[in-house]
């Protein structure tokens, strides 16, 4: 209550600075805000209350998160906290027209509110059972219906809107960068953006989830498909594009790095997801891949006992399988180690020193010993950390001494 109250006094202080219009209004409850109530299950947001007067989710508002969070124990919580008397907090509405508002802050809570009512979802009662609302006795339907909810009813340009919704924002669940930028761009673009990469029920997503992290309703797909048109810039190119009616450029960037993915790397690993295709993309697109070859290559780093980074698996072959870095590798084959041990004893021994390098240069008993194999560990002469490549070609023989005291140098 304590982080409520400065938050009130926050952003009606932020009003008054900026002789912005702010009612507070005691006398709308449950019942009219949900009466209308619609429920998109398709875009999972709740549309329209208070009679069809009140849009809940306008366009940069994010999507409706709280059926998805701990197996809907958020939405359950905001209905036992109305049936326990407990507020739910405050609700902002922004004034469109004298008959017209949308919901500036607490579209998670309504929405919760009118699914309920509508029969999206049961809680349980003091004996453990579920109960949906038209299961439940009529005197706990009206407890429901008739509390008051704490409005302020707000009213300003679209800038300061904007700038409202972020402040009231810093509570709950906070909104992540790109369901920010959402709001600050809304339009026709973001509209189109949200039906087609923040839409759960678009057969596209389980195909998407092989290679992208998070979840779509928080815009996780949205975000990496501008990151990836955008080079990284996404506040611009959504500043550019926030009026256009189509994402054509969008969608066709998006699908142009998946299906080159996919036919690149016929086998879905794991590791796949997260990575960064889109400049994968940038840098190796052009060239030619056999992707039989491929997975085969990559089955057989993935049973490589050296190889400690999955993750970089996908760009070493991309690369060529040049840069050893990516895959992690830190402990030289015995093969390699082997073939070196006899190439420095058959020099050391014809020079007439040790087949230690380090040995061999210095003063004390061993200048000239000749160490068993058992004896001695391979090295990397440029040092691994400082981005040596565990190869044969920067593989030394030492003596344990001279290694473990030579560390990352």
């Amino acid at each position: 209550m304590a982080l409520q109250r400065w938050r009130t006094k926050e952003f009606l202080s932020d009003t008054r600075k900026n002789n912005m219009e702010t009612i507070l209004k005691t006398n709308i409850t449950i019942e009219d805000v949900c009466e209308g109530f619609v429920y998109n299950e398709l875009e999972e947001k709740g549309l329209f209350g208070l009679d069809g007067k009140l849009t809940i989710q306008p366009e940069y508002q994010r999507n409706y998160i709280y059926a998805f969070i701990d197996d809907g124990k958020k939405e359950i919580a905001v209905i036992d906290s109305i049936l326990k008397g407990y507020p739910i907090g405050l609700i902002y509405f922004n004034k469109i027209s004298e008959n017209e508002f949308e919901v500036l802050d607490g579209q998670q809570r309504i929405t919760s509110l009118g699914r309920f009512i509508t029969d999206k979802f049961a809680v349980k009662d003091e004996n453990g059972m579920e109960q949906y609302f038209t299961s439940m006795t009529e005197e706990k339907q009206n407890k429901i219906l008739k509390t008051p909810l704490t409005i302020y009813e707000c009213e300003g340009e679209e800038g300061e809107v904007k700038e409202w919704f972020k402040t009231i924002n810093i509570a709950g669940v906070p909104l992540n960068e790109q369901e920010l930028l959402n709001a600050i761009y809304s339009g026709p673009f973001v509209t189109r953006c949200k039906e087609e990469f923040s839409n759960s029920q678009n057969a596209n997503v389980k195909k998407w989830s092989a290679y992208i992290r998070g979840e779509v309703g928080r815009q996780a797909f949205l975000e990496k498909a501008l990151e990836w048109v955008s080079k990284g810039n996404i506040d611009n190119y959504m500043s550019s594009h926030r009026y256009d009616e189509n994402i054509d450029e969008l969608k066709n960037y998006f699908n142009s790095v998946i299906d080159w993915v996919s036919s690149v790397f016929s086998d879905v690993e794991d590791e796949m997801r997260g990575l960064e295709w889109g400049r994968l993309y940038e840098e190796y697109h052009d060239k030619s891949y056999n992707p039989d070859k491929v997975s085969k290559e990559v089955q057989k780093l993935y049973a490589d006992p050296r190889i400690e980074s999955r993750k970089g698996i996908f760009e070493y072959i991309l690369g060529g399988s040049a840069d050893t870095r990516l895959l992690n590798i830190r402990v030289f084959d015995d093969a390699t180690k082997k073939s070196i041990y006899k190439k420095q004893t058959e020099n050391a021994k014809t020079e007439d020193e040790s087949n230690c390098p380090h040995c061999a240069i210095g003063h004390e008993a061993n200048k000239r010993k000749i160490w068993n194999f058992s004896d001695m560990e391979a090295d990397h002469v440029s040092a691994w950390a400082k981005g040596g490549p565990t190869s044969i070609g920067n593989c030394q023989m030492l003596c344990k001494t001279h290694n473990r005291a030579k560390g990352n140098r």
